[in-house]
This record gives structure tokens, C-alpha cells and sequence, in this order.
């Protein structure tokens, strides 16, 4: 009975202290190769389709569907020059995120240019980061006023939480923002992710730090460092670490998705199935 009574104390201690209860575990799993799709890419993405978006040698972003078959073409990429960031959060609705002319602009399932929005216009001058919201507004973390905000296509802010330098003892700086599932995922590599209810309410902190090409997707967090993939599951609260072979040699980009793995390199895109 005392052994129960710990285990029930240190839960609702983690639970308190806003700090995830983690079991690790150090798994073998295999990778089963699906297939490359060969070209000359400089950036890859995955919606939760399985749809592929790449921007080519020639500045064209490309979505290609599960089968690697291309399905819409946007020719103009290089408009505000090189964009900092493709969200594809959902399918029906692509944003191209040009971080110097703090410029959005909004592409359909098709690829096809339906809005051009100015921060600025907006008196918004320092956002890192960007993602769709899943009502399709727009979520920002607005540096300025260390604000996350949600705007329409216009630019509006619509909501925004209290500013974070009333939250926390040190700002995080967050390089990603995912809504996924009722909550918004910041990460920071430095302190981890801050989790957000949908009206800005902060809600949870999980200290998962220095990973790169961080994602959520189902009930899993998802991120790589040190030659490793992390698989954090949301329900379960275990911490799984897989190694990467040796077969996925040399790669400009990896992404985690769908329990997939896609690698960029320089020949193209190979795509592992987690086993």
C-alpha cells in the first residue's frame, strides 16, 4: 500500500510541476524502404495525407501525392524571395512564410494563390514562426510584444495569450509552432515544448530539448538528434528512442510523419516505413 501511495504521489507531483512523467525505452526498430522519388529538392514537407511538398531546382513548389505522383504546381515561390517556412498543417490550405518581408501567402489544395498577407500592415514586424490554425486562421508568435496571436487573412489579430514575459521567469524563443488536436505545440530546442489551449491558455511544458525537425502527429511527438529518432506518445507518456541506420547514409533534411521517415539528400527523396 505505501509502494501505491508513492507512485500516486510522484505522479501528481509531475502532473503539478507541469512536467511530462516519461518511461524510456531504446528500441531496434527496422526500416522498411517504400520508395525514392528521384530530383533535385531544397525543401521538404508532409501533411498528414501522406502528400509530399517540394521546392525544386527551378522554384517550384510541387505536391505529390502518396504515390509520388505530382498533383499541383506553384511556379511563383521566389516572389518575396526564398520562403522561410511550407505549412502544410492541413491539405486543403498551404502557407509560404517569407520571414523578411514578414509576408504570408496562402495557396489552396491546388496551389493556387488566394491571399497575400503583410504583417506589417498590421504593425506586426518580428514573427519567426507561423502555422495554420485548425478553424484556418493563422497562429503567430508575435516578438515584439512576446505574444501568441491569431490573426485572419487579412492580418487581424483575432486573440492572443498574455504576454509571456509575465508567464515565464525567461522568454522562450520557439523555431515551430503545430496545432494539432486541441493544443498548440511551441518548441524551443533550449527549454522544450510549451503547450497552449486553443485560447492561449498555457497549459504544459515538456522538456525534450535540443531536437531538430520537431513534429506532432497522433498521439506522438516527434523529433531527431544525435543520430536518433524520438517517438514521445502523448498517452502512454513513454519516451521511445530509435537509432538510424546506416543505410540512410548522408541527408540534407528528415522528417518523421504518418510513421514514416522521409530523408532528403541529394539524389532526392527516400521514404523508410517505421516498423
Amino acid at each position: 500500500m505505501k509502494k501505491i501511495k508513492f507512485i500516486l504521489f510522484f505522479v501528481c507531483c509531475c502532473l503539478a510541476n507541469s512536467l511530462p512523467l516519461i518511461v524510456n525505452a531504446q528500441s531496434s526498430a527496422s526500416f522498411q524502404f517504400i520508395r525514392t522519388i528521384k530530383g533535385n529538392f531544397s525543401y521538404l514537407n508532409i501533411d498528414n495525407l501522406d502528400n509530399i511538398y517540394l521546392i525544386t531546382d527551378n522554384n517550384q513548389l510541387k505536391k505529390l501525392n502518396a504515390n509520388g505522383d505530382s498533383v499541383a504546381v506553384f511556379n511563383d515561390v521566389k516572389r518575396f524571395g526564398n520562403p522561410n517556412y511550407v505549412d502544410v498543417t492541413n491539405p486543403l490550405k498551404a502557407l509560404l512564410y517569407y520571414k523578411n518581408y514578414a509576408t504570408i501567402i496562402v495557396l489552396d489544395r491546388l496551389l493556387t494563390l488566394r491571399n497575400n498577407i503583410n504583417l506589417r500592415k498590421q504593425h506586426i514586424f518580428y514573427v519567426n514562426n507561423i502555422t495554420l490554425a485548425y478553424d484556418n486562421y493563422i497562429w503567430i508568435f508575435d516578438e515584439e510584444d512576446f505574444k501568441l496571436k491569431k490573426i485572419n487573412e487579412e492580418g487581424k489579430s483575432l486573440q492572443a495569450s498574455a504576454d509571456w514575459r509575465m508567464l515565464f521567469d525567461t522568454v522562450p524563443a520557439p523555431v515551430k509552432i503545430i496545432d494539432r488536436d486541441n493544443f498548440v505545440y511551441l518548441y524551443d530546442p533550449l527549454k522544450g515544448f510549451y503547450i497552449f489551449d486553443y485560447y492561449g491558455g498555457f497549459k504544459n511544458r515538456l522538456k525534450f530539448l535540443n531536437w531538430t525537425n520537431v513534429e506532432v502527429n497522433g498521439n506522438a511527438v516527434y523529433g531527431f538528434g544525435n543520430n536518433e529518432l524520438y517517438s514521445y506518445q502523448l498517452k502512454s507518456l513513454e519516451l521511445k528512442t530509435y537509432n538510424l541506420p546506416e543505410i540512410f547514409g548522408e541527408f540534407i533534411s528528415i522528417k518523421a510523419m504518418n510513421g514514416k521517415v522521409y530523408l532528403l539528400n541529394k539524389n532526392g527523396i527516400d521514404i523508410y516505413q517505421i516498423k
